[in-house]
């Protein structure tokens, strides 16, 4: 059971650092698009860029999440004898 505990621990940090990273960078972005608001075409860019870098950074994040999950579902099926 003691592997099973620490796969799960392991599992909880991994998933908040990659929260974390992920809400750091859309921090990031946000004060870098607030930089270059009053510069037209730049700011343009930079949101259009940034929108496109938050949608592709959500989907990472959410893949990542799910294969931890699947990681601790698999980690549980084997201590607990549930193998399909």
């Amino acid at each position: 059971m003691s592997d099973y505990r620490a796969v799960q621990s392991a599992v909880r940090v991994e998933k908040f650092r990659v929260w974390f990273a992920w809400a750091s960078g859309n921090v990031i972005m946000f004060f870098i698009a607030r930089g270059t608001q009053h510069i037209h075409i730049v700011s343009v860019v930079t949101q259009a860029l940034f929108v496109a870098l938050f949608l592709l950074l959500t989907f990472t994040a959410i893949r990542m999440s799910n294969a931890y999950n699947r990681k601790a579902a698999a980690a549980r099926r084997e201590v607990l004898g549930d193998d399909l």
